[in-house]
C-alpha cells in the first residue's frame, strides 16, 4: 500500500510564496501522475496542476504563472511552488497520486493567504 504525505503548508500574507512537498513511500512500483488539488471551504475540490512521470504538466488557469509543479522521480516526490499567493488560494491542498488505474490521496495541508 502507498502512503503519501505533504508538507510546507502554513499562513502567508497576501503576495508571498510557499512551496508544498509530497513524498511517495510504501510498496511503490511506478507512479505514473502526481499532482495537486485543493478544496476550499463550501466549495468543491479541485485541481491545481498535475505532473506525469515524463514531466509534462497541466494546471488550472486560475494558477498559471504563479504556480509551478515539479518532480522528482528518483524520491517519488512532488512539489508546488506558490508564488504571488491570493486570499483565494486559501484551501486544504491534497497531494494525489495515481499508478494505474489506482488513485492515492495525501492527508491535506492547510494552506491559508491573508489580505
Amino acid at each position: 500500500q502507498m502512503r503519501l504525505v505533504e508538507s510546507g503548508g502554513g499562513l502567508v500574507q497576501a503576495g508571498g510564496s510557499l512551496r508544498l512537498s509530497c513524498a511517495a513511500s510504501g510498496n511503490i512500483f511506478r507512479i505514473d501522475t502526481m499532482g495537486w488539488y485543493r478544496q476550499a471551504p463550501g466549495k468543491q475540490r479541485e485541481l491545481v496542476a498535475l505532473i506525469n512521470s515524463g514531466g509534462n504538466t497541466r494546471s488550472a488557469d486560475s494558477v498559471k504563472g504563479r504556480f509551478t509543479i515539479s518532480r522528482d522521480n528518483a524520491k517519488n516526490t512532488v512539489y508546488l511552488q506558490m508564488n504571488s499567493l491570493k486570499p483565494e488560494d486559501t484551501a486544504v491542498y491534497y497531494c494525489n497520486a495515481v499508478i494505474r488505474v489506482n488513485n492515492y490521496w495525501g492527508q491535506g495541508t492547510q494552506v491559508t493567504v491573508s489580505s
